[in-house]
């Protein structure tokens, strides 16, 4: 008798209720589906403010939470400002806080509010790049300066994949269009992205195309290990350069159902050719009401005739 009120108590919470468990897709593996956010105003690298502390007090991210949003709020209008800059508008007026959804709040993991994205190494920060790679994003900063063809601008501008590796992987949230649909089946996992409507396909049990296959968003396959879905990635191009990495990125993430209403996300990234260190980050995707909406990015939009052709002008009077 006593065994039965041992594994009856296991199976419950410390409140008395029946332990949560994650819903089941029809081949019996947890269910990822629906509308997910991963909006947060947790920033990628820990910031100075921070160092030393991976973590706050829900009384300490309350007035950084509240801090950070009067700051977006107080330079509404305002295009140099730091965050509104941060989206490329600095002197244009291009952006203000209606652009913005990053979300009220840091992210919480295990009952804590994190202060960086970043998780491994401790210090939250990327880690050093190689001279390899110093070398290498230095040709493509001086790259960025070209305007003689559309194709000589970043494809993040032109509006074929979206910016701050929003679509992945890893999947990073942004200042805006933070939201994803996640479709499953016993074969794949589509992940409809609504930062310019990406998709990314995870074939489950597949393998990788050969070397010579080169793909903006990398090969993923899947495999569960438990209750977790692990993605692997490959085969990137050297076009996406997520974070200055290279065509030998390698992406392993994992989803996993931590509760009804949010996903685990954990991407280890391993460069050799770019960071010094193998690292990681961490954070939840939230359950969003959706749908996802269609985005249309360069619809009646003249500003790249107008950047090519103002460049084409400019040249003709430094000629004369």
């Amino acid at each position: 008798m006593r065994y039965v009120v041992l594994i009856a108590a296991l199976a419950t919470t410390a409140f008395g209720q029946t332990a949560w468990k994650a819903p089941r897709a029809s081949d019996g593996h947890p269910d990822l589906q629906g509308v997910w956010t991963n909006a947060t105003l947790t920033q990628l690298q820990r910031p100075a403010a921070f160092a030393g502390k991976a973590t706050l007090t829900d009384a300490e991210a309350a007035e950084y939470e509240k801090k950070d949003i009067k700051s977006a709020n107080d330079q509404d209008g305002a295009s140099d400002g730091p965050i509104i800059a941060a989206a490329g508008s600095s002197g244009t007026g291009g952006y203000n806080v209606l652009f913005l959804d990053r979300g009220s709040q840091l992210e919480r993991v295990d009952g804590q509010k994190r202060t960086s994205l970043i998780v491994d190494p401790p210090d939250g920060k990327i880690p050093p790049v190689t001279p390899e790679a110093r070398k290498r994003l230095g040709q493509i900063m001086m790259s960025y300066g070209r305007f003689n063809t559309v194709k000589d601008r970043p494809i993040s501008e032109r509006c074929l994949l979206g910016f701050g590796s929003t679509s992945g992987p890893p999947m990073l949230p942004v200042l805006y269009n933070n939201n994803y649909q996640i479709v499953q089946t016993p074969d794949a996992v589509m992940i409809l992205v609504e930062m310019v409507h990406d998709v990314r396909v995870v074939r489950i049990n597949g393998t990788h195309p050969p070397a010579n296959v080169r793909l903006w968003l990398g090969d993923s396959i899947g495999h569960w290990e438990g209750d977790t879905l692990v993605v692997d990635t490959t085969n990137f191009t050297d076009k996406t350069a997520f974070e200055g990495a290279s065509e030998n990125l390698h992406v392993t993430e994992r989803f996993t159902r931590a509760g009804p209403k949010d996903i685990l996300y954990k991407a280890t990234i391993d460069d050799p050719s770019t960071f010094t260190k193998i690292w990681s980050v961490e954070y939840p995707f939230v359950s969003a009401p959706g749908p996802i909406y269609e985005y249309a990015c360069h619809e009646g939009n003249y500003a790249m005739t107008d950047i090519l052709g103002g460049a084409r002008k400019a040249e003709g009077i430094s000629k004369k």
